[in-house]
């Protein structure tokens, strides 16, 4: 079984969110893959599914972006599955908006979801790092990631939401290369 962790804020004011877009495309990957419908645990929202003869749990923390790991370490620890099992869906200020990139490991790059998990989980887990851009000047970034994406956005962001639901099952293979050549084709 694989643990798929999205990150994001709870509740409708965070809905459409940059710092969302991990939920964002949790909800595409269910859509996609007819998961069951998303059910109250681990201090969030699980939704269950298969992807190429994969059980994957599918986690939205409800502990708020800065305590993701809370979560998502109750789960990991009550389904026994190690870190290196873990995938973590999330917003990346240094990726123009429309990239991905895919990295096991590594530090959290000033994230405080990824921080959270860190501490809860180690770093051993891949992360699909999901840009955003950056607003140019670091004293706006937190405006920035918690307010909503422009209209104009909208123009990339569904294509590019659905390109990594139709990808996922290569991640779920493991084969993270072709997942973000399969994403990246063509942008």
């Amino acid at each position: 079984m694989l643990l798929v962790v999205a990150l994001g804020n709870p509740g409708s004011e965070y809905a459409g969110n940059r710092h969302n877009v991990g939920y964002m495309a949790a909800d595409e990957i269910v859509r996609r893959h007819r998961f069951s419908g998303w059910k109250s645990r681990f201090q969030g929202e699980t939704a269950e599914g298969v992807i190429g003869g994969e059980r994957i749990l599918l986690l939205k923390p409800h502990t708020y972006m800065n305590l993701s790991g809370q979560s998502a370490g109750a789960a990991a620890r009550f389904l026994k599955i190690p870190v290196e099992d873990l995938i973590v869906l999330h917003d990346e200020l240094d990726l123009p908006p429309g990239r991905i990139r895919v990295k096991r490991g590594g530090g959290a790059g000033g994230h405080n979801g990824l921080k959270s998990i860190d501490a809860h989980l180690g770093a051993n887990y891949r992360r699909v790092r999901i840009g955003i851009g950056h607003p140019g000047d670091k004293t706006l970034v937190s405006g920035y990631v918690l307010h909503d994406f422009a209209k104009a956005d909208a123009e990339w962001l569904g294509p590019l939401l659905e390109d990594i639901a139709d990808a996922f099952p290569l991640m779920v293979a493991g084969d993270d290369n072709g997942f973000m050549t399969k994403v990246m084709k063509g942008r």
